[in-house]
């Protein structure tokens, strides 16, 4: 299929989906993870109406930003971030989804560029206590988010996870909805209100947006299979 079909079938299904599960119509960003594809793909996925797309290795997506800087694109970095390429993320992205810890967040908040808005970001969190995985402790979430609200160039916005894979539903489910308990705990006692739960992938998106998620980051699902390039 095209990426314009692929595009509608998933709107279409996020639609129904949002239906089913009592949410508000169109509380549910898709965000293209457009790692390992072509800029052409990315244009036609632009083409089709999407604005918001995600990267996960900063050189890539720099060369990226270089090509299609005519066009106004929301960037989301959704990878690890290391603290030698803090500054390029902080001066070149709209949203970070991937910090998990303190020492990253100050260092996105220094090297933001003043004439740039406050950077968006999202709490990674660690639900399944993978060792391979990135990501906070639940029990590390709240101290976490409460260092980062004093932090005046960043805007922390809520909370991003990757579960363990699973196929099974109300199993996806339980783990997202363990996400979205502690986000409403942290929206009763933040002095700003968080807005975003960034969860979902195109394995298991239908269980993110019923436990309540406003952005599922599909891929696959949408651009088809990743060109091979170097990461970095």
């Amino acid at each position: 299929m095209a990426i314009v079909d692929n595009i509608r079938t998933l709107e279409t299904a996020i639609s129904k989906y949002e239906e089913q599960y009592q949410r508000q119509p169109g509380s549910v960003k898709l965000l293209a993870v457009s790692k390992q594809q072509s800029v052409e793909k990315i244009c036609q996925a632009y083409e089709s109406g999407l604005t918001d797309f995600g990267e996960n290795y900063l050189q890539e997506a720099l060369e990226k930003m270089q090509q299609l800087k005519s066009v106004v694109i929301t960037w989301h970095f959704i990878g690890s971030i290391q603290s030698n390429k803090t500054q390029a993320i902080a001066s070149h992205f709209d949203w970070v989804h991937t910090v998990d810890r303190l020492k990253i967040a100050q260092r996105l908040n220094l090297q933001r560029p003043e004439s740039m808005a406050p950077l968006n970001v999202c709490l990674q969190v660690n639900l399944s206590n993978e060792a391979t995985k990135s990501g906070v402790t639940l029990d590390e979430v709240k101290p976490l988010a409460l260092a980062m609200t004093e932090l005046p160039h960043i805007r922390l916005r809520g909370l991003m996870a990757i579960p363990a894979p699973t196929h099974e539903f109300e199993a996806q489910r339980a783990l997202f909805e363990r996400l979205h308990a502690i986000y409403s705990e942290l929206n009763q006692e933040l002095p700003l209100k968080l807005d975003t739960l960034s969860m979902g992938m195109s394995h298991d998106y239908k269980a993110a947006i019923a436990a309540g998620s406003t952005c599922v980051r599909i891929g696959s699902a949408l651009f088809g299979p990743r060109e091979s390039r170097n990461e970095s």
